[in-house]
């Protein structure tokens, strides 16, 4: 089974096999490029946002975009203008890291590494089979998740090579990441209701919690309560379907302490903090934002639903201005909205097709 973000990109990638041959055309339309010369903190100013655009699902026409709050500016497509090549099928996830930017492209199979300064391309790290997020904990250690593949992936960053695997005890998928202590917790969304626990020191799994059908992401506040939403399933659905819901667990005891249960028919998912990691935000077509402490929902959404189709959502950990991807149609290019903490709009721009994740640098 594939991530919900990734089977709504096959969904839309059924529905382009329908289109012209035109169409076709303009979608898989990636060549050799001429290379171009870049500079953040020169050129292109350093206070910025990535944006990963995910593409089509098995159309090898992801993208990356940078966006210059300051300016009201947006490059896209600067990956392959960088460095004259495709970036790939389904660029899922980016950390920045001592200079460097990691991209996990899943359906390709790898992490590319730039020079965050040039965006220009300084290694590799292949051999996965569906790459999907990256937890760093050591300049020589890192865990990569996977979609297809019952292992977490064990990398040293320096070298760009796989150094081990972690068994998962037959979880077909693991995805998003958060640390408390010496453990790491990665949520099962693939078919499965766990939050796994694994000991760093060891690199093993040492224990798990069940919660709802589906959990979609993870955040950890500032008090140390890790945060997951359900999707619930779905109809017919193979391993069953109920209301999804939004968890609040607590790391230490690893229990969870509160469930905020949903309607059939939602699809919540996108759970993350402020820079303060006090207030929670998330997806359920409309963007709500709630207080960590809360023990009732909030009774109107942070941005109310207007026939968009939300698909990526951060918080400047700076500013507390609100970002939110709109993938319109997963076919044309999508749109990035921009609101200050009141729910004011201060900008929106095009990116590449089906913007789906951030990184600030």
């Amino acid at each position: 089974m594939i991530s919900n973000k990734t089977m709504k990109n096959f969904l839309a990638f059924l529905l382009l096999l329908s289109s012209a041959f035109t169409g076709l055309v303009s979608c898989m339309g990636y060549g050799a490029m001429d290379e171009e010369d870049f500079e953040i903190g020169g050129s292109l100013p350093g206070d910025g946002l990535f944006i990963t655009n995910e593409g089509n699902f098995m159309y090898g026409n992801a993208s990356l975009s940078y966006y210059i709050p300051s300016e009201k500016r947006v490059e896209n497509e600067i990956f392959i203008r960088a460095n004259g090549m495709n970036l790939g099928d389904v660029a899922q996830s980016m950390v920045i890291r001592d200079g460097l930017g990691y991209i996990v492209v899943n359906n390709s199979g790898v992490i590319f590494v730039i020079d965050i300064k040039t965006l220009k391309l300084v290694g590799s790290i292949t051999g996965f089979t569906s790459p999907r997020y990256i937890h760093f904990l050591s300049d020589t250690k890192a865990y990569v998740t996977n979609l297809w593949d019952s292992r977490i992936t064990i990398i040293n960053p320096k070298t760009f090579q796989i150094t081990g695997h972690i068994a998962v005890d037959g979880h077909q998928s693991t995805e998003q990441m958060v640390q408390y202590d010496k453990y790491v917790f990665t949520n099962c969304w693939s078919y499965d209701n766990k939050i796994l626990v694994i000991d760093t020191e060891q690199d093993k799994l040492v224990d798990s919690i069940q919660v709802g059908i589906q959990p979609t992401s993870l955040a950890i506040d500032k008090h140390n309560k890790i945060w997951t939403i359900t999707d619930g399933g779905y109809e017919g659905g193979p391993y069953g379907h109920t209301a999804p819901s939004l968890y609040r667990i607590d790391a230490q005891s690893r229990t969870v302490e509160k469930e905020f249960t949903f309607a059939f028919g939602d699809w919540p998912s996108e759970v993350t903090l402020n820079g303060s990691r006090d207030t929670l935000y998330f997806i359920n077509k409309s963007i709500w934002r709630m207080d960590v402490t809360e023990e009732v929902f909030p009774p109107q959404p942070f941005l109310p639903y207007k026939g968009t189709l939300y698909h990526g959502l951060t918080v400047d950990p700076r500013t507390s201005e609100v970002y939110v991807a709109d993938a319109i149609d997963y076919v044309q290019p999508g749109v990035v909205y921009r609101y200050d903490a009141q729910a004011g709009l201060l900008d929106n721009f095009r990116v590449g097709i089906t913007p789906g994740a951030f990184c600030f640098k």
